[in-house]
């Protein structure tokens, strides 16, 4: 197998003419290609991008969630959640990050590519259990990084900083306990220090 590679410029033009109108935008800055598809043409433009033979994606790298709620002009059409995944040619020395907004802000769906890219497993149910992606498709869709009692999604911008509960070691019961949050929200300023000779500098 001949190892080359390719400009963006030259990734762009072969994802357009493979993906055809399935492209709802996509885009060279700095060097990388982003390209955004609807929520009903994800899974078959994974398929299009792992085979097409100008794209050869054949590696999924990386797959997270983001939550847009503060700058919905960012997101694709003002949706809230989206899904990012940063696939790699090692074929063709190229790599392209694929994003899909998800239509329902409330029960936020979108196809697993756990089929197309086998890699994308533990990332989907890390986005489910961090933002509360529902990944259509997904053979073991479940909490990774959180407890099973843990209640919401910590990476969403509404979710509060300090949780909902806590938990902790009870003596007298000799196990775990959950307890409602007693940490006192307070906002730290940092200490501006203005000494003109601070530290010996002159």
């Amino acid at each position: 197998m001949t190892t080359y590679s390719v400009s963006p410029e030259t990734t762009r033009d072969a994802v357009q003419a493979a993906l055809g109108d399935k492209v709802k935008r996509i885009s060279v800055a700095l060097g990388e290609v982003t390209l955004w598809v609807a929520p009903s043409d994800y899974y078959a433009a994974a398929l299009l991008l792992r085979d097409a033979p100008g794209c050869k994606f054949e590696q999924l790298i990386d797959l997270c969630g983001v939550d847009y709620s503060e700058y919905e002009s960012a997101a694709e059409g003002g949706k809230r959640f989206c899904v990012v995944s940063h696939l790699l040619s090692v074929q063709l020395n190229q790599r392209l990050r694929l994003k899909v907004a998800v239509e329902n802000d409330e029960m936020p769906i979108v196809a697993s590519v756990t089929s197309v890219w086998n890699s994308a497993n533990w990332f989907e149910r890390e986005a489910f259990d961090l933002f509360g992606i529902v990944f259509d498709g997904h053979q073991d869709l479940r909490r990774i990084l959180t407890d099973y009692g843990f209640i919401g999604h910590p990476m969403r911008k509404d979710f509060p900083t300090h949780g909902h509960v806590e938990m902790r070691y009870d003596e007298e019961q000799a196990r775990v306990v959950y307890q409602p949050v007693t940490i006192e929200l307070r906002e730290n300023t940092p200490r501006v220090i203005r000494e003109e000779n601070y530290g010996g500098l002159q």
